[in-house]
């Protein structure tokens, strides 16, 4: 299933720490239509209410809400024109859910069949020389790493094609990211 012009929604993932946010800026920086990563931005919300979405506290709860945010994230992109650029997307909830041990609902999968992206999804390699960790990035290189693996297993059976971005100064991944999704 596909849905309409689901070509013009593009998706960065990968691990954390491997620069996708950095990325994403440069790439609104450019004038592109972006998303906001339903990650982080629960992290802050949560963490502004004491909630216990948090994947430290609650990590079906926090899978749940990054369903609905990655969803959301994909209307808003429906309703608008041209092309946009996600930080993540459906099938990183997969991913997600694999990575910690949850079994992976059917409503998730059915999700990743219903809310499409372009075949071509673009990942980010773990980058040891640039992975930190913050208030919201508390994972560790061990599974940072081990995130970029669920990535690629989750992208993979859902039927999307890979492509590497190669590790470079954003300017390099810029212009490799827009001239492969054929972009001016």
């Amino acid at each position: 299933m596909t849905t309409p012009n689901s070509d013009r929604f593009f998706v960065l993932t990968g691990g954390p720490g491997s620069g996708k946010t950095t990325l994403i800026s440069a790439l609104a920086e450019a004038g592109h239509a972006t998303s906001v990563e339903a990650g982080r931005g629960i992290i802050r919300d949560q963490a502004a209410i004491g909630g216990t979405a948090l994947p430290w506290h609650d990590t079906s709860l926090f899978a749940e809400l990054m369903l609905s945010w990655e969803m959301r994230s994909h209307a808003i992109a429906m309703a608008a024109s041209g092309p946009i650029w996600f930080d993540r997307g459906v099938p990183d909830v997969i991913g997600y859910a694999s990575l910690v041990g949850l079994p992976v609902p059917p409503h998730f999968e059915s999700a990743a069949q219903k809310f499409r992206y372009n075949s071509r999804v673009f990942i980010l390699p773990h980058w040891p020389e640039i992975f930190t960790q913050d208030s919201e990035r508390k994972q560790d290189e061990d599974e940072a790493r081990r995130t970029h693996a669920a990535m690629v297993a989750s992208y993979t059976a859902c039927g999307y094609d890979l492509v590497e971005v190669p590790r470079a100064p954003v300017e390099e991944r810029l212009a490799f990211v827009r001239e492969r999704s054929r972009l001016p």
